[in-house]
């Protein structure tokens, strides 16, 4: 897919529902529109959404999306641009597996999904550390 970035992180002994709220909380406070899916086996889905003059940029019903999947000493991040789906917070994770979770973007979307996902990988990153 176009701009999905996936890390995958070994050894970190991470506490993933703190990484789940420290992600909401850095969206939050930067303006973004936030859901989660429930925690189940097939890990945590967050979404993320911007109003205002992206939404002339992004379609209305396209979010960012992001997979915490995993162990603490072993785990995936997926982040890229999802549908943004009503009732996430009481959807399992694994009926989204059913249906596509990340979708191709068109020119526009591109540009706009590479700066927000690096971004937001980076602060990843640090959070993990």
């Amino acid at each position: 897919m176009i701009g999905e970035k996936v890390r995958h992180y070994q050894g970190k002994n991470a506490d993933l529902k703190s990484l789940k709220g420290k992600i909401e909380d850095y969206l939050k406070g930067k303006g973004f529109k936030i859901q989660s899916s429930p925690p189940s086996p097939h890990g945590t889905v967050i979404q993320a959404q911007k109003g205002g003059f992206l939404r002339s940029i992004v379609t209305a019903d396209r979010a960012l999306t992001i997979l915490i999947d995993g162990e603490p000493n072993n785990f995936t991040v997926r982040v890229g641009v999802g549908r943004w789906l009503q009732h996430l917070g009481i959807t399992a994770v694994e009926a989204l597996l059913i249906s596509e979770l990340f979708i191709l973007v068109d020119v526009p979307e591109t540009l706009w999904n590479f700066e927000v996902e690096n971004e937001v990988i980076k602060n990843i990153d640090s959070l993990v550390g």
